[in-house]
């Protein structure tokens, strides 16, 4: 008889769990919650639109082909991946955009523009960030931390200079520029790692070699294509993927954990991993006396953002945009500081937007758009009142069409809004965060919630809220950790 495993979730962390346990010999059952399987990156359709409702962005193409040689297999027999060009368009005022290229000359005359020098600046800086990308990437992201010495180890003492660990990114990136504009193109993506580029450490400029120069990729039907890709693999390994399962509670037997049990039925397992919100699982899956972390724990993270969401149908092209968009403010700490210092809806917001139908036009009806517009917001705002959440919505709507010079309220074919609420019913997140914990420098590594619970036998953790992060590779890492773990913890039970 086979092992039995229970994954709970279908999104990147649970399918990818899924895979690697059933490549190992396991027999796996993943549970998820909704109808559909993706987590956050589900598909959504309405009058032949075809919305990705949550990540957006293809990158880091290394990890997605490395997860899928894992099983002898390539990723182009399961999706199709082209490059973008250009990667992004940057809105910094209604009169002045740029866009960052898959050519490096270009980009580095775009910086020379910003500033005398800043062409030099600039290779300057991606070497730096090169290296550390390689360093994080051969040495850091794909290894187990258990013990505070483990990640403070002899390498990182002898690194942390080089790899500036103990500094912040916007005091590192002043280093080198002091245009706004580039230094906000260098930090921009602190956000969708959950932070601020005065909290992150400078660490993260590795960012900047992952778009600029590992490159911004578009998987075939966006990244729900990513993740029907990687559930068709799951199948194929005779993964069972049960849709509309929520489970409402982990059976322990002493410290053991014995299965899981859904709405309207009871699951045995041997192993069971959860790919669902952590703070979820613990507080409401498991009783007080089995969780690893209490509300105290929680109450002192530093949570990541939630996001403000509009998926909107429009019935015409859209010709100032490109596939991705985004706009930086002036003084985009004042909007940083709606998230992390003092919450409150933002006036004048950064926003990202993407069409998605510039690259797959198949993704809206001919002559349509697909547009999918992003505001950060801070996570627990009170989004309840629907009246008032439409006002916001008509008021983001003015801001962008100031910016881009696209007006989108007259061609308009299908809207709907998503925020905190919705996080927080569709995957019970904590406080309506899209993301999980910011990474500062005590949320990383070792100092992320473990991916093996410290009180309960065989349940085990993946996805964003665990090492390396946030993030959809950060998440196919997650889960190729904690599978070389349990083959360790497993093997040395004799099982």
């Amino acid at each position: 008889m086979k092992r039995e495993a229970i994954i709970i979730g279908a999104g990147y962390s649970g399918l990818s769990m899924a895979a690697l346990l059933a490549k190992d010999g396991w027999q796996v059952t993943v549970l998820e919650k909704n109808d559909e399987i993706g987590g956050r990156a589900r598909l959504w359709e309405s009058e032949g639109f075809s919305f990705d409702m949550g990540p957006s962005w293809y990158l880091m193409p290394e990890v997605f082909e490395r997860f899928f040689t894992l099983f002898d297999r390539k990723r182009e027999e399961f999706y199709d991946l082209r490059r973008l060009d250009p990667y992004y368009k940057v809105f910094f005022s209604p009169d002045d955009a740029a866009l960052l290229r898959p050519d490096r000359q270009a980009n580095v005359d775009l910086f020379e523009s910003f500033e005398p020098g800043g062409g030099k600046a600039l290779e300057r800086y991606m070497d730096e960030a090169t290296y550390k990308y390689d360093i994080a990437i051969n040495t850091f992201l794909y290894r187990e931390y258990k013990h505070i010495t483990d990640f403070f180890n002899k390498q990182v003492v002898f690194e942390g200079t080089k790899l500036h660990i103990f500094s912040k990114l916007d005091k590192y990136v002043s280093r080198f520029f002091t245009d706004r504009r580039a230094r906000q193109i260098l930090e921009y993506a602190m956000v969708f790692l959950g932070t601020d580029p005065q909290s992150a450490p400078a660490l993260y400029s590795i960012m900047s070699h992952v778009d600029m120069k590992g490159g911004v990729f578009f998987p075939k039907n966006g990244m729900t294509g990513v993740a029907s890709g990687i559930a068709d693999l799951c199948r194929e390994l005779g993964v069972k993927i049960l849709t509309g399962q929520e489970v409402t509670a982990i059976t322990v037997d002493g410290r053991t954990a014995k299965g899981v049990t859904t709405r309207d039925k009871t699951y045995t397992a041997d192993l069971i991993v959860s790919g669902a919100d952590y703070e979820h699982v613990e507080s409401q899956l498991l009783d007080t006396a089995h969780r690893t972390y209490h509300k105290p724990y929680w109450d002192k993270r530093v949570v990541a953002p939630s996001m403000f969401i509009a998926y909107l149908g429009i019935g015409r092209k859209l010709k100032n945009l490109e596939h991705h968009n985004l706009y930086f403010q002036e003084e985009w700490g004042t909007h940083f500081d709606t998230i992390f210092k003092k919450p409150a809806w933002p006036e004048n917001p950064c926003f990202y937007l993407s069409v998605i139908s510039k690259t797959d036009p198949e993704m809206a009806p001919e002559g349509c758009e697909n547009v999918f517009i992003l505001i950060p917001a801070a996570p627990g705002l009170d989004d309840s009142d629907d009246a008032q959440r439409e006002a916001y919505y008509d008021h983001i709507i003015k801001h962008i069409e100031t910016v881009t010079g696209e007006n989108f309220h007259d061609d308009i074919l299908v809207k709907r809004l998503f925020s905190q609420r919705d996080f927080i019913s569709d995957y019970h997140a904590y406080k309506g965060t899209a993301l999980g914990l910011s990474h500062t420098l005590l949320q990383t590594a070792v100092f992320r919630p473990a991916h093996r619970s410290k009180k309960v036998k065989n349940l085990y953790h993946t996805g964003q809220y665990t090492h390396p992060g946030v993030g959809v590779p950060m998440a196919l890492i997650s889960s190729e950790i904690v599978a070389e773990e349990i083959r360790k913890n497993f093997h040395s039970q004799g099982l």
